[in-house]
């Protein structure tokens, strides 16, 4: 699929991308090949090729809601900047 300069810069405009005057030929060129391929994509035969995922028939496994403080102190305050025991220390902003 050919595309041409006011194409490209109708694309442009709709995408809020700012594009050079020197670029629009060289993108309307690169698009036209990006369009042409996906065109190629249209004549494999996928008749008996079953889908790979669903959207339907799935659930997600729950788990139980328990507030818990994670019971790692020293992982979670190992690259802390300072600490006070098992708390972050962060500087005094309110005299």
């Amino acid at each position: 699929m050919a595309l041409d300069r006011a194409t490209v810069e109708r694309i442009a405009a709709l995408a809020r991308i700012e594009i050079a005057e020197e670029e629009a030929d060289a993108l309307a060129a690169e698009l036209g090949a990006i369009l042409g391929w996906v065109e190629t994509l249209n004549e494999v035969d996928t008749a008996d090729v079953a889908p790979m995922t669903s959207v339907g028939g799935h659930s997600l496994p729950w788990r139980a809601d328990e507030v818990n403080d994670g019971g790692y102190p020293d992982r979670i305050l190992f690259n802390a900047p300072d600490a006070a025991g098992a708390f972050f220390a962060v500087p005094k902003v309110v005299e």
